[in-house]
């Protein structure tokens, strides 16, 4: 199995050291981007959703644990890369998956990564299994696992998803559902369903959309008279519906 990730570290020589380590040991991780600080990486994971976060806790204007707190619908795994011994307990209470010590050592590399790779495995096993929400595409309902068995919502009256750490919010054109899956699993479910993913927090049913109005992102506001922020990362996918 193939993973993504990226590389935080404020200090570039380490960042190559770990880039070279990866690509030598554990050729099946892609490198989707690096950064150098907390506000470098909270933009990387605007523009990318990986697998994995190799993540040093020392950074310029914060902490790995800083950054961490500003990512309430965390999908990756977490492997913290850092010279100090002393941050194990914290790391652990922030499920971080693996905790390597610098210089890294090439064996302790390739069991974090491994690890995350049977994790990851086991996930995707669990995504294929009986009660989890399903789209059926000529009939326009997607299903939503309840402990008895599940329940059908029409995606046309689904008016937008929110993040709720690992949960989603699904508001209705009446009501909302609270649902165990994360809003990464939704925007990949309803992709093809004329749903965007507006902001991190955010997926929108295009349909819903009765008006946009400028910014750095710029908002949009929904048939209910909802007002939801867009990202200016994801603004222009926004506006290409509107084409």
């Amino acid at each position: 199995m193939n993973l993504t990730a990226i590389i935080v570290d404020d200090e570039a020589n380490s960042r190559t050291i770990l880039r070279n380590y990866l690509g030598k040991y554990c050729p099946s991780v892609s490198i989707l981007g690096e950064a150098a600080s907390v506000k470098e990486t909270l933009e990387q994971l605007e523009s990318h959703t990986p697998d994995l976060l190799f993540l040093d806790v020392e950074m310029p204007y914060g902490n790995a644990f800083d950054l961490l707190e500003q990512v309430p619908d965390r999908t990756f795994e977490i492997v913290f890369v850092t010279a100090y011994d002393h941050y194990a307990v914290d790391a652990l209470n922030a499920q971080a998956t693996y905790y390597l010590l610098k210089p890294i050592a090439i064996d302790n590399l390739i069991k974090a990564v491994d690890h995350v790779t049977h994790i990851k495995q086991r996930e995707a096993v669990l995504q294929d299994a009986v009660l989890v929400p399903k789209v059926t595409a000529a009939e326009g309902k997607i299903t939503i696992p309840q402990q008895d068995g599940f329940e059908v919502l029409q995606i046309s009256n689904i008016l937008y998803c929110e993040a709720d750490d690992n949960y989603t919010k699904i508001y209705l054109d009446k009501g909302q559902k609270l649902v165990s899956k994360t809003l990464k699993y939704f925007e990949e479910s309803l992709n093809l369903h004329g749903f965007a993913r507006i902001h991190k927090s955010y997926l929108v049913n295009v349909s819903k959309i009765i008006r946009y109005r400028k910014g750095k992102g710029g908002s949009i506001e929904l048939s209910s008279g909802k007002e939801l922020p867009v990202s200016s990362s994801k603004k222009g996918a926004l506006l290409d519906y509107f084409k």
